[in-house]
C-alpha cells in the first residue's frame, strides 16, 4: 500500500510517503529560503517521498516568528524565495506544502519583536531547546486582544495565498506541538473567559475561524490540511483532559471544515492515544474527522507503517527522523536496503541547521 498513489485534492500523490515538516533553521536571517534549504528539500524528491510538507514557516513579521533563522512567507520577497525550492521538488515529480507556523508563546527567537502573545498571559511549560537556539525557560506571553486575533487571522490568509502564488501544492495550518493555534485548545494554556476559552467548543472557535477564512481565500484547486497534537515540544506527555471524547469533538468539527486532511503526530502512531484500549490518535481522526489522515510518529519501518493503512486508520503516513537519517527512504524499502539509524547528536547537534554531510551524502535514486 505505501507505494499506491493517492488522490488529494486535484492533485494525484506518487505514493503514500510524507515528509514530516521538521524545523531546522537553515534560512537567511531575513526570513529568505535559500540554496541550501532548495537542495535540502529536492532530496527528499530524488529519493522517493512523493509528498513533502516544509518545516513551519512564520506568516507575519510581528509575533509569529519562533526561531532565528526560521523562514517566512510574510512578504513578497520571502515568497519569492521559495519558488527556486517548489520548483526543485517539482521536477523531481513530487508536491510541497507550506505548513504555516504562528509559534504563540512558545517563541524563541523573533527577529521582529521580543514580545510574545498567546491564548492567556501564561508562559509554556518545560524549557526551550538549544539546539534550535534558545535557552531558559519561556516568557510569559501577553494575551491575546481583539485587534491581534483580526491580526493573526489577516496575516495566516495572506501568507497561504503568497503560498500559492509561489507555486505550493497547499498549505498545512499548524495547530499542534504547542504553537499558537494548539495554545487555544490546551486547557492549561488557554484560561480565557470569553468566546474562545473554557469548552472544547470555544477553544476550537480560532482555530476554525483560521481555517474558515483560508479555505475562502485560496481552497479552490489548492490542498488545506491542519496538523493537530496532543503533546507538545516542551510537554511531550500531555494528553487532552477529555480523552477520546474530546478528540471527538476535535476531529469531527475539523472534518466538517473543508480542509482535505488532518495530519496527526503522537510519539508513537500505531499506540494507543487515550489509554489501554483505545483508539490511536490517527484512529481516532480516521473515525471522527472521516477525511484523509496522515499520520506520524516512528513510522519508518515498513510494517508499522502498512500496518496504519491496511487497518483503514491512516491514509499517507509521514516520517520525520527517519527522513532525515535516509532522504531516500522510500526508494530505500522499495529496493529492500536497509535504513540508517537516526543520529540526533550528528544531525541536530549542537545546532539544528541542515549540514554539509547531510546535502553530500549519496541517495538511493
Amino acid at each position: 500500500m505505501l507505494f499506491d498513489s493517492y488522490h488529494l485534492d486535484s492533485k494525484q500523490l506518487n505514493n503514500r510517503y510524507v515528509v514530516a515538516p521538521m524545523t531546522r533553521i537553515s534560512a537567511e536571517a531575513d526570513g529568505r529560503a535559500n540554496d541550501r534549504m532548495k537542495k535540502y528539500y529536492q532530496r527528499f524528491a530524488k529519493g522517493g517521498f512523493g509528498t513533502i510538507i516544509t518545516e513551519g514557516i512564520y506568516p507575519d513579521t510581528t509575533f509569529s516568528q519562533g526561531y532565528n533563522n526560521q523562514p517566512g512567507i510574510a512578504t513578497d520577497i520571502q515568497a519569492d524565495a521559495w519558488k527556486p525550492v517548489v520548483n526543485a521538488v517539482h521536477e523531481e515529480g513530487s508536491i510541497i506544502i507550506a505548513q504555516l507556523m504562528h509559534a504563540g508563546g512558545q517563541s524563541q527567537g523573533n527577529a521582529y519583536t521580543d514580545e510574545t502573545i498567546a491564548p492567556s498571559a501564561i508562559p509554556p511549560k518545560g524549557e526551550q531547546l538549544g539546539f534550535y537556539g534558545g535557552s531558559g525557560t519561556f516568557q510569559t506571553p501577553r494575551a491575546m486582544d481583539d485587534q491581534d486575533f483580526l491580526e493573526v487571522k489577516k496575516d495566516f490568509v495572506a501568507a497561504a495565498r503568497r503560498a500559492k502564488e509561489a507555486g505550493f501544492d497547499g498549505v498545512e495550518i499548524h495547530g499542534a506541538n504547542g504553537y499558537l493555534l494548539d495554545q487555544f485548545l490546551t486547557d492549561y494554556l488557554n484560561k480565557r473567559e470569553d468566546e474562545y476559552g473554557g469548552s472544547v467548543e470555544n477553544r476550537l472557535r480560532f482555530v476554525l475561524e483560521v481555517v474558515d477564512e483560508i479555505l475562502t481565500e485560496v481552497g479552490e484547486d489548492f490542498i488545506i490540511g491542519i496538523r493537530i497534537s496532543q503533546g507538545k515540544v516542551a510537554d511531550q506527555t500531555h494528553k487532552w483532559a477529555g480523552g477520546e471524547k474530546e478528540a471527538e469533538q476535535i476531529f469531527g468539527a475539523l472534518g466538517k471544515t473543508g480542509v482535505d486532511y488532518i495530519h496527526v503526530t503522537d510519539g508513537d502512531a500505531t499506540a494507543p492515544s487515550f489509554g489501554e484500549g483505545s483508539k490511536t490518535l490517527a484512529g481516532a481522526a480516521k473515525t471522527y474527522g472521516g477525511i484523509t489522515v496522515i499520520a506520524n510518529g516512528q513510522l519508518q519501518e515498513q510494517e508499522r507503517a502498512e500496518s496504519l493503512l491496511e487497518s483503514g486508520q491512516a491514509d499517507l503516513v509521514s516520517i520525520g527522523t527517519g527522513a532525515l537519517a535516509n532522504p531516500d527512504l522510500p526508494n530505500k524499502v522499495r529496493d529492500k536496503v536497509e535504513l540508517n539509524a537516526f543520529d540526533f547528536e550528528k544531525i541536530l547537534l549542537p545546532q539544528a541547521e541542515v549540514k554539509d554531510h547531510e546535502l553530500d551524502a549519496p541517495i538511493k535514486e
